[in-house]
């Protein structure tokens, strides 16, 4: 049956469908012969299927780390992410004077999902434009290239991410190791070394990683600066009014993947009943994240992409 691999693009989803094609008379001839009736037919299709179907399916499965990267629904952490970096009070003093969440929420979630997508997704001279660009955007602002600052908000990414994930579909690693995890850390590490950080301060695996990090997060200090930030990202002076509408449940689901502390030190009103619509927020999310399909959820990262290639 695998001959027919060699006459289709290798990696195609027509190589899928000739394969899965090949599947069907193979059963059938072999069904027919052993004077199967339907019923009979269906089910040693069912078995026969499940032998041979994952090894099609691993020709044209995607790199898991890639996948992972390219699901828009990471996303949902974004507010989280940002809280993090803010609270560090060099990054929240350098946020409040140079940024403006009030007046241009959009333009700062386009500017950092073209860093991470380009980072992680696109190509090295792609990785090298952005952080170009970030660079130039830092310039003069006191402590901005400082590399425990960008180690701390690189970090805060991939954190949210991993949290955030876990959140809507379980365990990122489901046989008990932290493969999957350690080499999404590894393609993250760009978002670090790209500006400024060296790469030996950056974590080798998962279980060096979470241990640092919360060492770090004992460290955060919310100052007047940042729950300025805070306010502005999400109570803009300047939003359409779709995303006006959106933001008292990014807040709500924000404030639930933080601890208490940090809660009430960037004022994130909390109570039983808010932690009530924010479980019932999360499983209505992850029906939604399964039902939706691939080329919805990966939008983003191509329309990012694709703007970023345009230019």
């Amino acid at each position: 049956m695998f001959g027919c691999l060699a006459a289709v693009p290798a990696g195609s989803l027509a190589r899928l469908l000739v394969c899965w094609s090949a599947g069907l008379l193979v059963c059938s001839g072999a069904t027919r012969s052993a004077g199967l009736d339907s019923v009979g037919r269906l089910s040693h299709w069912r078995r026969t299927s499940r032998a041979w179907f994952p090894a099609i399916v691993g020709v044209v499965r995607r790199d898991p780390v890639e996948t992972f990267a390219r699901n828009g629904a990471l996303i949902a952490g974004g507010a989280r992410a940002i809280l993090l970096q803010v609270a560090d009070p060099v990054v929240g003093a350098g946020v409040a004077q140079h940024s403006d969440f009030a007046h241009r929420p959009l333009d700062r979630l386009r500017n950092t999902l073209t860093f991470v997508y380009a980072v992680v997704l696109g190509t090295p001279d792609e990785a090298t434009r952005v952080a170009g660009y970030v660079d130039r955007a830092h310039q003069g602002i006191p402590g901005a290239t400082d590399p425990p600052h960008q180690l701390w908000v690189a970090a805060t990414l991939y954190d949210s991410a991993i949290v955030v994930h876990e959140k809507l579909y379980g365990p990122v690693d489901t046989d008990g190791t932290d493969s999957l995890a350690d080499a999404i850390l590894a393609r993250y590490a760009p978002l670090a070394t790209s500006l400024q950080v060296p790469l030996a301060d950056w974590p080798a695996s998962r279980a060096e990683f979470d241990p640092w990090f919360a060492k770090l997060a004992t460290e955060l200090e919310v100052s007047d600066d940042a729950r300025q930030v805070a306010r502005d990202l999400f109570h803009p002076v300047v939003a359409p009014p779709w995303l006006r509408a959106g933001l008292p449940f990014v807040a709500l689901l924000t404030a639930s993947l933080l601890g208490p502390d940090l809660r009430a030190a960037f004022a994130l009103p909390w109570s039983p009943a808010r932690e009530r619509r924010a479980s019932v927020a999360w499983a209505v999310a992850r029906v939604a994240v399964r039902l939706a399909p691939r080329i919805l959820r990966e939008w983003p990262s191509r329309h990012y992409l694709r703007r970023l290639r345009a230019r």
